[in-house]
């Protein structure tokens, strides 16, 4: 991929409510360089699912998204399929859960935590 592809390439958004869920998530594992790490495997319902994990580390092929002093870190091939999606957090009725709204996906199942390409 050329410097200008990668430079041209959709970032990830962070929403306040996503970065302020992953500080507080820090605070609780105390330790300030917690992220939130997003992976996409094959599986789920609708073809590919979301991972969601804490982690610390920062490997060569990871990018790292920030907002409000909160970390995201998506390894390149799970990025290729997230690029320009916002992260959220969400409360309500049903629950609390990270939430991806995903511009690359064109269909989603109910639970939100799978997607189709």
């Amino acid at each position: 991929m050329s410097e200008a592809a990668v430079m041209s390439a959709p970032a990830l958004v962070i929403t306040d409510s996503a970065a302020a869920r992953i500080a507080r998530l820090a605070t609780l594992e105390s330790n300030p360089e917690t992220m939130l790490r997003i992976t996409i495997s094959g599986g789920g319902c609708s073809g590919f699912q979301y991972g969601f994990s804490l982690d610390e580390t920062v490997n060569d092929e990871d990018r790292v998204f920030s907002h409000a002093g909160s970390r995201v870190v998506v390894d390149e091939v799970s990025f290729d399929l997230l690029g320009g999606a916002i992260i959220d957090f969400v409360e309500d009725l049903s629950g609390a859960a990270f939430q991806i709204r995903n511009p690359n996906a064109s269909s989603s199942c109910g639970c939100g935590t799978s997607f189709a390409i």
